[in-house]
C-alpha cells in the first residue's frame, strides 16, 4: 500500500491492445511521481517506452531502473523530433503542463500530462486552439478515476442504470503533505495551480462523468491555508459546490491533512446518489479493516445492500483505449472536451475561491 499520492503508481495484468512497436511513446519531465502510474498503464496496453528526457540525471536514472529497456535522450528535442514516438508523457511542473504540450502537439505528437491539465485560463485557450490546428490529442492523466478499479467498475453500473439517473456526487480527496519530500513548487500556488485546480481537478472530472454533464458551473468554492503558515503559498484546504447542466449537483473537499498513522496516502471516497439508489466507494482502503486493501464499492439499491470487493477484478481499460484513439483517431477512453472542460471548472473554481482563515 502506497504511503504517499505522489507515488501512486497501480500495475496491472498486461492487456495489449496493439502489435509490439505498433505504438510508440517517450516519457518527458519526470516533476511528478504520476509519470511511472502513466507509464505503467501505457505498456500494459501494448505500447512501447523508448524514450525518456528529464535534465535531472538522479531521475533519468530512476526511471530507467523502473523501465529496463528505455533509451535516455540527451534533450527534449531529440524525442520530439523521433518521427518514431507517436505520443509522448510529462509530468511537468503544473504550471509547465500547457508550454508542454504545444511543443508535443507542433511536432506531430499526440500528448498525455499528469492533471491538472493546466492552470491559467490562458493555457486552456492555447490548449484548445492547438488541438484543432494540429489534429492532435491533449490527453489528461485523472488517475482517481482512470487509474482506480473500483470507479471503474462504478461507472459502469451507472451506465448500466443501476442507480437511476444521478442527481448528486460528493467526493472526498484528502491527500497526505510528507512535506520534507517535496519539491520547492509544491509550495507555490503559481506553479502548481492552487488545491482546487490541482488536486480538486480529480473531483471535477468525476463529476462530470459520473452525472454525464458536458458542462457545469462553479456555485461556490473555497480556500485556506489553516496549518501551514510557513509556507504561504500552500493552501491546504479547498473545497468546491457544482451544478451541471443537467441539474445534477456536486460538491468536493480537497486537502493536504491525512493524519500519519492512516496506512496510506488518503482516505478517497465518492458518494454517488441517483434516483433508484446509491453507490459508495472507498478506493484506496477500507478504513479500521486491516489487510482489506481497497477497491470497495457499496451500492444499496431495490434489491438489497451490497458490498463489492472489485481490487483486482476490472482492471484499468482507459490506457488501452487510449492507445487505440492515438491510433484510430478515436475517443473511447475519454472525449477531448471532456477533458478541458474539467480542467476550466477546476480553475474557475480556484479563481472564484473565497479565501478563509
Amino acid at each position: 500500500m502506497t504511503s504517499d499520492g505522489q507515488n501512486y503508481a497501480p500495475r496491472s495484468k498486461p492487456a495489449p491492445v496493439c502489435d509490439e512497436g505498433e505504438f510508440v511513446f517517450a516519457a518527458v519531465a519526470l516533476d511528478h511521481g504520476h509519470i511511472y502510474g502513466m507509464c505503467n498503464g501505457l505498456t500494459e496496453a501494448g505500447a512501447q517506452l523508448k524514450w525518456v528526457f528529464d535534465p535531472d540525471p538522479a531521475k533519468t536514472a530512476a526511471f530507467a531502473e523502473r523501465f529496463p529497456g528505455v533509451r535516455v535522450a540527451t534533450s527534449e528535442r531529440e524525442i520530439l523530433e523521433d518521427p518514431g514516438v507517436q505520443l509522448v508523457a510529462g509530468a511537468a511542473v503544473p504550471a509547465e503542463h500547457a508550454a508542454l504540450g504545444l511543443r508535443v502537439m507542433g511536432h506531430g505528437k499526440d500528448y498525455f500530462t499528469d492533471k491538472p491539465a493546466l492552470t491559467t485560463l490562458a493555457q486552456l485557450a492555447h490548449a484548445r486552439r492547438a488541438v484543432q490546428e494540429t489534429g492532435r490529442k491533449y490527453a489528461v492523466y485523472y488517475s482517481e478515476r482512470v487509474h482506480v478499479e473500483s470507479a471503474v467498475f462504478a461507472g459502469r453500473l451507472v451506465r448500466d442504470g443501476v442507480i437511476g439517473r444521478v442527481v448528486q456526487v460528493i467526493g472526498m480527496g484528502p491527500h497526505r503533505a510528507d512535506l520534507p519530500s517535496r519539491p520547492a513548487w509544491f509550495f507555490e500556488r503559481d506553479r502548481y495551480g492552487g488545491i482546487l485546480c490541482d488536486i480538486g481537478s480529480h473531483q471535477a472530472e468525476q463529476f462530470l462523468y459520473f452525472t454525464g454533464n458536458t458542462d457545469a458551473q462553479v456555485v461556490s468554492s473555497r480556500v485556506a491555508n489553516y496549518s501551514h503558515k510557513d509556507h504561504p503559498g500552500l493552501e491546504d484546504f479547498g473545497d468546491c459546490t457544482l451544478l451541471g447542466d443537467n441539474g445534477a449537483a456536486g460538491y468536493f473537499r480537497v486537502d493536504w491533512f491525512t493524519p500519519s498513522g492512516l496506512s496510506t496516502w488518503g482516505d478517497g471516497r465518492i458518494f454517488i446518489l441517483g434516483t433508484l439508489g446509491y453507490i459508495e466507494l472507498r478506493k484506496y482502503l477500507n478504513v479500521g479493516n486491516p489487510g482489506a486493501g481497497g477497491d470497495h464499492v457499496y451500492l444499496v439499491d431495490g434489491g438489497g445492500e451490497h458490498h463489492l470487493a472489485v481490487a483486482g477484478q476490472v482492471g484499468y481499460p482507459f490506457f488501452g483505449e487510449l492507445v487505440l484513439d492515438c491510433l484510430e483517431g478515436t475517443e473511447r477512453s475519454m472525449g477531448q472536451a471532456h477533458a478541458f472542460k474539467a480542467a476550466e471548472l477546476c480553475i474557475m473554481a480556484e479563481q472564484q475561491a473565497r479565501r478563509a482563515e
